[in-house]
This record gives structure tokens, sequence and C-alpha cells, in this order.
């Protein structure tokens, strides 16, 4: 039965379009732009492109039409929706609070880092991005970039600020705040970087990257290869669509029931893949004429977006301007993202303890800057403090992305596919359609491929080790 009362007083999007394009923004994020052009280099150009565009429309599909439906069927935060689906889930309600809270704070040390670039090249200074060097507490040479965030001050000042950028949306709802921001920053994030992305495809040398991103390689081609290469794009999918962070849930408790679910997932998942793909054009081509065809400079983590694309934008025609472009894009992308996340905490906290949006934004901003702080000083002041080995920072992302988000996955999958069974979905979807275009698709999906690949995320870290 659904609670639609409890629907009405949490507000909800007041058109259909206002939640494509705030689901959207919940995926298009750092994933996008920063995590999913490094993989696309080095699995094979065009060969993982193929592997990801195949396990978007059919695992991505499935997954996000999942959890949407049970926002929607349900009209209650992620706590409260797995509950009403089957009390013998439950705890999957929980588990799915607490991996947005755990990765929005390190989602916004990294967001405040994007806006601390952001800043440097507006106020005209990315040459010292690209090339300053600094001397260290030991007397060792240190980057831009690693000189930034081996101080806690400024760190904290940005990550603070990123938090309250983000937070002033939550506060002011769903319709008001969510759906209003998303209808300009969507719009404006698209034409930025299919703006950048036209530029760089001009320059000098831009065919012979384009080619290494877009051609498949087949050159060292293996059945390992290929388990590697699938773990991979399926990995990327949770980090591109937002999957198993309790965000699709809470975004679709405020969908409206007469629009179609279906459709909606499939423009959600075009737009997504479509800026990975733009994003991919952009950063692949110029890291590769910066680097003479060097494809190792397209290194994954920090280095590649606050090292190597400063360095990279020093040296192209016009290329303060364009990375003055490009780490607004970011920050809008991950600005988005971060929204979504707290959206789904405060949710949880509004629901389970009475609080107004206002005062349940306020506990979700405090328990974020505290945990976010840890991330921000394991670079600073607690650098010689680490959880096995790990950065606070990395340790939070470790637990959440290869541990928390496969199993929620995959326990969501045997809910839906074996207790509820998938006409709870099916049920949903034909509200605002006639017909379940994608039934078959999603039965098979549901029931056994999308149970397989999140048993190979979990175990393909041990395996690669062996």
């Amino acid at each position: 039965m659904t609670d639609n009362s409890k629907t009405e007083s949490r507000g909800g999007f007041g058109t259909k379009l206002g939640f494509i394009l705030a689901a959207a923004g919940s995926a298009v994020g750092l994933g996008n732009i920063w995590r999913f052009p490094y993989l696309a280099a080095k699995y094979g150009g065009g060969f993982f492109l193929l592997v990801y565009l195949v396990f978007a429309l059919t695992f991505g599909f499935s997954m996000m039409i999942t959890e949407i439906a049970i926002g929607r069927k349900t009209g209650k935060s992620v706590v409260g929706a797995y509950s009403q689906v089957s009390s013998k889930f439950s705890a999957l309600g929980w588990l799915a609070m607490i991996i947005p809270a755990l990765i929005l704070p390190y989602y916004c040390v990294i967001g405040g880092w994007v806006l601390k670039y952001t800043v440097t090249f507006i106020s005209g200074s990315g040459a010292d991005a690209a090339g300053a060097v600094y001397v260290g507490s030991s007397g060792e040479e240190l980057s831009y970039f690693e000189n930034f965030i081996s101080h806690a001050g400024q760190p904290t000042l940005y990550f603070i600020i990123y938090v309250l950028l983000g937070s002033v949306a939550v506060m002011l709802g769903v319709e008001k705040g969510i759906e209003k921001l998303s209808k300009i920053l969507m719009p404006v994030l698209f034409v930025l970087i299919m703006g950048i992305a036209i530029y760089t495809c001009t320059l000098k040398g831009a065919g012979d990257g384009l080619k290494y991103y877009f051609l498949p390689d087949f050159s060292d081609f293996s059945a390992e290869k290929l388990f590697k290469t699938i773990a991979a794009a399926v990995g990327q999918l949770f980090y591109s669509m937002s999957i198993a962070m309790g965000i699709l849930v809470t975004y679709g408790s405020y969908m409206r029931k007469e629009d179609s679910l279906e459709s909606s997932v499939r423009q959600i998942e075009i737009f997504d893949t479509l800026v990975a793909f733009v994003a991919g054009a952009i950063i692949v081509p110029s890291v590769f004429i910066f680097s003479s065809g060097d494809a190792s400079a397209l290194n994954a983590g920090p280095s590649l977006m606050f090292v190597t694309l400063p360095k990279v934008f020093k040296s192209m025609p016009a290329g303060s301007i364009i990375g003055t472009a490009f780490f607004v894009l970011v920050s809008l992308a991950a600005l988005t993202s971060s929204i979504s996340l707290m959206e789904t905490v405060t949710a949880v906290v509004i629901e389970k303890f009475g609080l107004s949006r206002k005062k349940a934004s306020v506990v979700v901003i405090i328990i974020t800057i505290i945990l976010g702080l840890l991330s921000v000083f394991g670079y600073s002041i607690w650098s010689d403090v680490k959880i096995f080995g790990m950065q606070f920072l990395d340790f939070f992302d470790f637990i959440t992305n290869n541990l928390m988000m496969p199993v929620l996955a995959f326990l969501t999958c045997i809910m839906i596919g074996y207790v509820v069974k998938t006409k709870y979905v099916e049920d949903e979807v034909m509200h605002g359609q006639k017909k379940f275009r994608s039934k078959l698709l999603y039965n098979i999906m549901i029931k056994f491929v999308c149970p397989v690949c999140m048993i190979i995320i979990l175990i393909t870290p041990f395996v690669t080790e062996i």
C-alpha cells in the first residue's frame, strides 16, 4: 500500500523534466568526468566504451528502474522504503542511508579541491597550478596540488564552503530547491562540456587521441582482460548512475505517479552516458597530445585532474579560458551529485526524527563536516594516521564503493527477484504508461545477470591480487 499522504507532505518534483534533470544531475559527477576517461584509456578504448554501453542499457537500466520504482511506490526515504517492501530486508534501508552518509563528506572534500582550482583559474593563476614548485616541511619538492592539500587551512575552508553550497538547495526543498537548481545547472553543464569537447577536438594531434579513445584495441585481448573490463565497466556504473547509493530511491519517492518511469530512466541513462563519453573525448585527446602519445599519463586519482590537466591547459592555445571552463564544469557536476547525496540522508532524518527540513539539514551538515575533516586532515596534520594502510579518504571510498554498494545492489536484486518478485516493480512501472516495453529484459537482468555482476565486483579485488 502506497503512502501518498506521506509523499505529499515531503514535497516532490513538479515536472517530469525536473525529475529527469535532478536524477541526471545526481548521476553526472566526478565519476563521469574524472574516472570514466581513465578507465576507457586503460581498458582498450573503444572496447571499454562498447562494454560499458551494453551494460548501461541493460544492467544500469534495470538497477535504476528498480530503485526509482521502490521509491515511487513507497513514497518514503530509503529506510522506510526498504522496510515497506520487505520487513526481512529492512536493514538494507539503513545500509542505503549509511553509504551516502559516508560518501558525502569525502566527496565534498574533493569538491572543495575542484572549487579551489576553479578560483585559481578564474583569478588568472592557472599557470601556478600547472608548474609552481614548493618546498615541503622535510625539504622535499611539492607540486601546487600537494602543497595545497598538505596544509589544513585552505582545504578546510573550501570543503566547508562546498558543503554549505549544496545545503542551500536541500534546505529550500525538492521543487523550489533541487528541481529549480537542476533546471539551471544541467543545461549550463551540457553547454560547457560540449563547447570544451568541440574545441579540444580541433587541436592539432587530437585525431590520434580520438582514435586511441574510440577505436577498440584487441592487440592483447584475453579472457582475463575481458573479465577485468567487465568488472571495471560495471563498477563504473555505480559511480556514473548513482546506483546503490540510496539516491534513486529517494528521488523516486518524489516522482509523480503520472510520469512514465521507463522513459524517464532511459532519458537519464542516455544523458549520463553521453556526458561520460564526451568527457573522455575532452580528457583523453588533450592528455594524449600533451604527453606525445604516452597513455601512462592518463593516471587515475588526483594526479590526473589536479596535476596533469593544469599542465595540459597551460600548453594549449587559450588554455587559461579552457581550464577555467573545465573546472567550472567539474564544480557544477560535483555540486549536483553532492546535493543528491545530502538529500538522501536528510530525507531519512526528517522521516525518522520528525525534524523540519532546515533542522534536519543542519544536523546533516554538522555530521558531514565532522566526518569530512578526517579526510581533510588525513593529507595534512594527520597524514601519518592510516586505516589498514589507507588515508581516511581512500578508506571511506574503498568500503563504500568496493563493499557496501555491491552488497546493497546484490541484496536488492535478491529481494526483488526472489522474495517480493519482479511484479512489485512491474506494477509500479505500469503507472503512467500502457506497457512495460523492457519487461523481459528486466526480469532476466534482475534475477540472473545483475546478481552475477555484483559477485564479480565483490571478488575482483581479490582475484586481481591473486
